[in-house]
């Protein structure tokens, strides 16, 4: 029985969200444009932060390989 409730309850919430999406769109749309620009910010940070450190340990393995 619960399996169906789930299944069930899962359509309720896809059926709700397409019409909160459709009535709301503006807000949607609104709310990308917030987000978004912040998003690609910190992923542009951290991939930043991840090539730097992958290039200052390959700097330090180069030296080590001189010694």
């Amino acid at each position: 029985m619960g399996k169906y409730l789930s299944v069930l309850g899962g359509i309720v919430a896809i059926i709700l969200g397409i019409m909160g999406l459709v009535q709301w769109w503006n807000w949607f749309i609104r709310g990308l444009q917030a987000t978004v620009p912040a998003i690609l910010i910190l992923g542009g940070a951290i991939a930043f932060l991840a090539g730097a450190s992958e290039i200052k340990d390959t700097l330090g393995q180069e030296k080590e390989e001189k010694k």
